[in-house]
């Protein structure tokens, strides 16, 4: 079993996000595990899981229709992005391994630039460069040449299990969140593979610290949490709520029961293990 967590950019037209969906989900053997939309990032992460030819499969398909419905010309939001299907990493499960899904990763790209015209770039364990890197741009495509005029390109990697998950701030100080973000952050000299960027939430009112997790048993979430609180503490500003992007292993969300407590929309079926084994059963 492998896990595919794609980032589309399209969180504001659900019924664009639906048609993505369906097309994943149109492949027998796919479980659904969970599909979330944020306007202000206009950005939707569906999360699957399943036998890896049939996740391949279902991502491929989920990224054709996203080249085919989304217009990156007309696109804002507050999350960088450079494709409709904007970021497809794989993730080793139960009985696969990283090479297995560095392997899937190639596959996939290969199609979509067969298929629809998309180009990708290779990240994490699959090419040489990091996500950021591929984000900063100047480099040649891994797969297929120029870009797709509406739909760009795709960033798809192989890597560890990652969790995905924000902190908003009772605050409209931008400011405020952009510095949290750097003080935590790896390559600001913060905690080791966690990646952190400030935002305006305009229609919350509020502002808020994301951040991926790309190696959590060496940065814990409980740890960076109380790093947050104690800076947004020392501003005089309280936490309004937490995030979760997706879902987050048995053994992290055993030590982050403060961030859990805050966090919107949480329930046990958000832990990786128990949403599998519950569409598995």
């Amino acid at each position: 079993m492998v896990e595919c967590i794609p980032n589309f950019s399209e969180g504001r037209d659900l019924a664009v996000v639906h048609e993505i969906r369906d097309a994943i989900t149109s492949i027998a053997g796919v479980l659904l595990l969970g599909c979330e939309s944020d306007a202000d990032h206009n950005r939707s992460v569906i999360t699957l899981a399943g036998p890896a030819d049939a996740v391949c499969e279902a991502v491929v398909r989920g990224a054709v229709k996203a080249a085919e419905r989304i217009d990156l010309t007309r696109h804002t939001g507050v999350h960088p992005r450079i494709g409709a299907a904007d970021v497809i990493p794989f993730v080793p499960l139960a009985g696969n391994t990283m090479d297995d899904c560095i392997a899937l990763a190639h596959r996939a790209a290969h199609e979509l630039w067969r298929r629809a015209g998309v180009p990708s770039y290779f990240y994490e364990f699959a090419g040489v460069k990091s996500l950021e890197e591929v984000r900063k741009g100047g480099y040649a495509p891994d797969t297929g040449s120029a870009m797709h005029p509406t739909a760009g390109a795709s960033a798809i990697g192989a890597r560890r299990i990652l969790i995905a998950c924000n902190v908003n701030l009772a605050s409209r100080d931008l400011d405020l969140a952009k510095r949290i973000a750097r003080k935590i952050r790896a390559s600001s000299g913060g905690f080791l593979y966690v990646k952190a960027l400030g935002f305006d939430l305009a229609s919350r009112g509020l502002v808020q610290v994301s951040m991926n997790l790309t190696h959590h048993e060496v940065s814990p979430l409980h740890l960076i949490y109380k790093a947050i609180c104690d800076e947004a503490a020392h501003a005089g500003v309280e936490i309004a709520e937490t995030e979760l992007i997706g879902f987050i292993p048995s053994a992290a969300a055993a030590q982050a029961q403060d961030f859990l407590k805050r966090c919107t929309g949480f329930d046990s079926n958000r832990i990786l293990e128990n949403r599998i084994a519950e569409l598995t059963s």
